[in-house]
């Protein structure tokens, strides 16, 4: 999400880094760099302008460009400043009784959805959360978030055909939802292609009613500066009490992310990180303002890992590396647990420094290449590759619609990576080296 602006940043921090000592002009030069990157990247104007005051003053401390390392202490006043805009700590949604949360945007931000991921991640917590679809304007939303409320086994309370007024429909599901005793009920509501008078006052009359806990705005943060402007019209407008920020695992700018929190004043509570129904994070300024600068998100990546991953087949997965008899079977069946996790282009992202290797030749088609490789093999050739000759290599190319070279070049990196699972050594070194630490001990190492 953020490439461009951790690239911009990334530069001008290898300066100040390069620098045996630094000066005041070393530091002016450095922050206008930072300020057109910030600028470029979509982030409000005013908010751009007060952020960098506040990193300018503390960068400009004598204790700062007197240090021995002043460089990275820049960096880490900018760290700082970046989670304090962010919103500095993770704020939980208030799920107090009666549990009304009411989910308001535009059309095309992902209301219907987030809802429904909302939805999911409640019942992973132990909630019984209930949909109510309230979106009686736009064409099959009622069926969209009926057949999502299926997919994900949640209860879902559908307005009658035809039905336009949504008052009625929000005073016949609460009294459904009481019936069933629902703990949280998500109102998912009617957007528009920009913010009016009629899609205002109909969101003001439903929020009076139901004296919701959260009203949370469902906001696309690659709209850049519109979303921000949405942010406060629908603010002035519903009081919200959050924001959800939605596609942050697109190629965007990310501007809007660091803006609405500071223009709003409202916390951003969760993030879409992904199309899967399961890919609604809880958003952690303090990580986010990592990955940003390039550190990455090592503590995201494991709770996601351990949400995703049966932890038998991982153990079954370490144990085959520690008896080093791993072959295309378990490569193959590893690929599809990392399929699990989501795009692997925003994986790279949460471990340190990943995020900065563009050319870095592994990414999803990368992946699913592999994967018709291992699959145009047969059950043996998986087993024992070191019985694949040149027929046998030209014949899988041919299957995966691959070249030769790439199944030549897949069978080298899987000898080396078989070598290095016999080599303990080596193998915590790069790990190591990756910033990985100690190998976790339930993997044998």
């Amino acid at each position: 999400m953020f490439n461009q602006l951790s690239e911009s940043l990334e530069g001008a921090f290898k300066k100040l880094r390069g620098q045996g000592k630094i000066t005041e002009k070393n530091v002016s030069d450095a922050m206008r760099e930072v300020r057109m990157a910030m600028l470029e990247a979509d982030v409000e104007f005013s908010v751009a302008k007060t952020f960098m005051a506040a990193v300018r003053e503390k960068a400009m401390g004598q204790e700062v460009l007197l240090s021995i390392k002043p460089g990275e202490q820049i960096v880490k006043i900018f760290q700082d400043e970046l989670t304090a805009l962010l919103g500095s700590d993770a704020e939980e949604l208030n799920l107090d009784a009666p549990g009304r949360l009411l989910m308001v945007g535009l059309n095309g931000a992902g209301k219907t959805t987030t809802s429904a991921k909302l939805a999911l991640r409640l019942k992973k917590e132990g909630r019984q959360p209930h949909l109510v679809a309230c979106d009686l304007y736009r064409p099959a939303a009622v069926e969209q978030l009926a057949t999502l409320a299926e997919e994900i086994d949640v209860p879902i309370f559908k307005p009658e055909p035809g039905e336009i007024d949504v008052l009625k429909v929000a005073e016949q599901a609460l009294a459904w939802g009481e019936e069933r005793k629902a703990a949280v009920m998500i109102f998912d509501t009617a957007g528009r292609q920009e913010v009016d008078t009629d899609l205002i006052e109909e969101l003001k009359r439903l929020r009076e009613f139901l004296e919701p806990q959260e009203v949370l705005l469902v906001a696309d943060a690659a709209t850049g500066q519109q979303a921000v402007s949405v942010a406060t019209h629908f603010d002035e407008a519903v009081s919200l009490t959050g924001i959800v920020l939605t596609k942050l695992d697109g190629d965007a700018r990310g501007g809007a992310a660091l803006s609405m929190r500071q223009v709003t004043g409202k916390p951003i509570k969760l993030a879409g990180v992904g199309e899967k129904m399961d890919q609604l994070d809880l958003f952690v300024p303090d990580r986010m303002a990592g990955r940003i600068l390039g550190m990455g998100d090592v503590v995201g990546l494991v709770e996601r890992a351990t949400d995703a991953i049966d932890e038998k087949d991982a153990m079954k997965m370490a144990e085959k590396i520690q008896k080093a008899t791993f072959d295309f079977n378990d490569f193959l069946n590893q690929m599809k647990m990392l399929k699990k996790l989501g795009p692997l282009e925003g994986l790279l992202g949460m471990l340190p420094g990943m995020g900065k290797l563009k050319d870095l030749p592994i990414n999803d088609g990368h992946m699913k290449r592999v994967e018709a490789i291992i699959l145009s093999m047969t059950p043996k050739e998986r087993h024992r590759p070191e019985i694949l000759n040149g027929k046998r290599r030209q014949r899988i190319a041919k299957g995966s619609g691959t070249k030769v070279t790439e199944v030549n070049n897949l069978l080298r990196q899987f000898s080396q990576m078989r070598k290095m699972m016999k080599n303990k050594g080596k193998l915590k070194k790069m790990m190591s080296q990756m910033g990985g630490g100690d190998m976790p001990k339930g993997l044998g190492f």
